[in-house]
Order: structure tokens, then C-alpha cells, then sequence
């Protein structure tokens, strides 16, 4: 009897938007004056999928996420033919889950009930605030009301939903953000991510910081609305199965996001997305150009669009699943980090299981809730 085909994850990046972040590191570019050129990107997507399913061969497709950029500045009609093109290229899962990232404007808004018939069953909003103040130190362009309305026209339009929201503003009290998490729970999503604003370089908030317009919270103001936020969503019965990720639920965790924690295979389509695939004997990371220009180019020689194709070594593949898998609450197999020279009883891992940081589940290695919070030092100390 054959084996199933090995699940496969499909992420596309529209690299568009109508106004970009200051916090923003992403490969994006503004959309304004570039109507033809949109329209020459969903085909180069589109034929991007052919290539590299000729590539992969038969998988079984768990999951497609429409990223960027702002993909719900696409045409829902061009969404509904990326959709179907995955589906066609691939087998989908009876339970395939297909997401598509959205901004809470009213524009984008009023769209919400196409893209459902498009195929897309599960949103993931980016409300990152839930007050006038935070939304425009964020730069972004919408204002709390809007964020409102599209949340509850969200909830009706698609069967799951999935909040985005940013914390450790400069002033931000673990009291306020404690509210500001109540006020999003109360929203109907079955999902809310809340990441910690980074100052990623480059950006225009980068540029701010060292120009002293604002300070960034220091390590332990972060600490503690970290803490707030694990504190608060529990109570609210919202699981951290992953570092900045909670859901109501198994049935609620993003399925697309489990691929990339659990070292399983997903294609990269689009301006600069990136990919891991089974390719021979080997897995391969993968990026694709990420200039448009570039990437169009690739795609009207019917080749990969890829800058980068890298044969990663047993040594780094087992490296990504340790930082990857240990986000999770899930950990990660003994089995997959034999390669590191880990095991249960190794001097640095008895350390820190002392210390609270890592405990091991008998075949995997989970880290704590503590050890999460402090992952960034956790891994380091056990590849060094």
C-alpha cells in the first residue's frame, strides 16, 4: 500500500500596500500607480506554482496563506484564481485552511464577503491597537472604530478568525494592555497573536529610536507585559501554544504557522517569499527574488524565481527545528536534535531544567512557559 503524500504548505506574499508601517522590515513596496504591474504579478504567482509543482511532485496541500505586504488589496477574483490554482496544483486536505492576512480598513472591509467566496475560510486582521492614540504612533491607517467594524464584519464573513496586536508601546502599563487584550477577546476570533514591537533596522522606527524621538521598552518592561498577556488570555480561555500565538483550543491553532514549527514542507511564492522543500535527497531552503522586477523576469523563462536555493546540512536542518519547534508547546523530538549532541542528561540541559527553562517529556523536549519567554537565550545556550 502506497504512503499518503507528505503535507505541503503553500505561503503567497503580495508585496503591496497602501501605506507602509514604520515598524515594517517586510519586503513590501507602496501599491499606488501600479495597476499593470499587479496584474503581471497574479500571473508570474500563478505560473510560480506551476514550476514548483513540478518540483515537489504530489503533496497533500493542509494549507495556502495569502501574506505581505496587503493581500487584501487584491482583487478577490485574483485571490479565488491563487486559491484554486494551489488546490489544482496539489490535493487538498479535507480540512485545508486557507487564510489571508487583512487591514481593518472600511475598503478593505467591504470586501470581506468576496473573499470568502473566494475560498478564503479563515482571516487574520491586523487591529494592532484598539485606541486612536496607539494606532497612529503605529502609522497606521485606520482608527480604533474602523478596527471595530471590521472585526465584527470579520466574524460574520468567515467561519475563523484570527486577531494581530502590538505591544510594549512606548508608556504602555501591563494594566492597559491587560484591558486592550479584554476588549479583542470580546471580538468573536477564536485566535489572537500578539507580538512585541521589535525595532527591526532599517525602518523608519529604527530611525526614530536613534534620532531620540522615543525609547523602546527595556527588557523588563517587555518581561512583564509578556507575562501580562499569558496571565490575561488564559483567563479569557485563550491556550499559548506558541510564543506569541493563542488560540481557543486545538482546533483554533493556525495550521499554516504548525508547518513552519513542526519542520514540515511549504512552497514560497511571491516577491522575496521564502520556502522549505524536499528536493532529492535533501531539504532546501529557498527565497525568491525580491525585486518585482526581478521576479517577473524569472517566471516569463519558466523558472524557478528563486535568488537563493541552499542544500541546508543535516547539522543546520536540526539547528531550525530546535529554535523553531521549542516555540511551541509541542517541543521537539529527541530524535531530530540527535545530530546537536543533545540528550536528556547533558550537563547544559540538567541546568536548565533546574533552572525552570526545559524539561523533557520522555521522546521530545519541551521548553517552559519561563523557558519561552527567555527563548532567545535558551537556544543560544544549547547550539553553542
Amino acid at each position: 500500500m502506497n504512503a499518503p503524500p507528505a503535507p505541503l504548505g503553500v505561503y503567497i506574499h503580495w508585496p503591496y500596500c497602501a501605506r507602509i508601517c514604520p515598524y515594517c522590515d517586510f519586503n513590501v513596496v507602496r501599491d499606488r500607480g501600479r495597476r499593470a504591474e499587479q496584474a503581471d504579478l497574479v500571473e508570474a504567482i500563478l505560473a510560480d506554482l506551476e514550476v514548483q509543482a513540478r518540483l515537489t511532485g504530489p503533496r497533500m496541500l493542509q494549507s495556502v496563506f495569502l501574506g505581505g505586504g496587503t493581500p487584501s488589496l487584491l482583487d478577490p477574483d485574483d485571490a479565488g484564481r491563487l486559491i484554486a490554482r494551489a488546490k489544482a496544483l496539489w490535493s487538498p486536505a479535507a480540512d485545508i485552511e486557507v487564510t489571508l492576512e487583512a487591514n481593518p480598513t472600511d475598503a478593505e472591509a467591504g470586501r470581506f464577503d468576496a473573499f470568502a467566496s473566494a475560498g478564503v475560510d479563515r482571516l487574520s486582521l491586523g487591529l494592532q491597537a484598539l485606541d486612536d492614540e496607539s494606532l497612529a504612533f503605529l502609522g497606521r491607517n485606520h482608527d480604533a472604530v474602523a478596527g471595530l467594524r471590521a472585526a465584527e464584519a470579520a466574524a460574520r464573513a468567515f467561519p475563523r478568525l484570527s486577531l494581530d496586536l502590538i505591544y510594549a508601546l512606548p508608556g504602555q502599563t501591563p494594566q492597559a494592555w491587560a484591558e486592550t487584550l479584554r476588549r479583542a477577546a470580546g471580538l468573536g476570533a477564536e485566535h489572537v497573536s500578539p507580538y512585541q514591537l521589535t525595532i527591526e533596522e532599517g525602518t523608519a522606527f529604527e530611525r526614530a529610536v536613534r534620532r531620540g524621538r522615543f525609547a523602546p521598552a527595556d527588557s523588563e518592561v517587555g518581561g512583564q507585559l509578556y507575562e501580562t498577556t499569558q496571565e490575561t488570555l488564559e483567563a479569557l480561555g485563550f491556550e499559548a501554544y506558541e510564543v506569541s500565538n493563542h488560540a481557543r483550543g486545538t482546533a483554533a491553532r493556525s495550521r499554516h504557522n504548525l508547518i513552519y514549527w513542526r519542520g514540515q514542507e511549504y512552497v514560497g511564492a511571491g516577491p522575496g517569499a521564502h520556502g522549505r522543500l524536499a528536493l532529492g535527497d535533501g531539504r532546501v531552503a529557498t527565497q525568491a527574488e525580491p525585486r518585482i522586477i526581478d521576479y517577473l523576469a524569472r517566471l516569463r523563462r519558466s523558472e524557478p524565481a528563486w535568488a537563493v536555493r541552499e542544500d541546508l546540512d543535516p547539522e543546520t536542518i536540526a539547528r531550525e527545528r530546535l529554535l523553531m519547534g521549542l516555540r511551541t508547546v509541542e517541543g521537539v523530538g529527541w530524535a531530530e536534535i540527535s545530530i546537536l549532541d543533545l540528550w536528556p542528561d547533558h550537563p547544559t540541559l540538567t541546568g536548565m531544567a533546574e533552572l525552570g527553562l526545559i524539561k523533557d517529556n520522555g521522546d521530545r523536549l519541551l521548553a517552559t512557559p519561563r523557558g519561552r519567554m527567555l527563548l532567545d537565550r535558551v537556544v543560544a545556550e544549547l547550539v553553542r
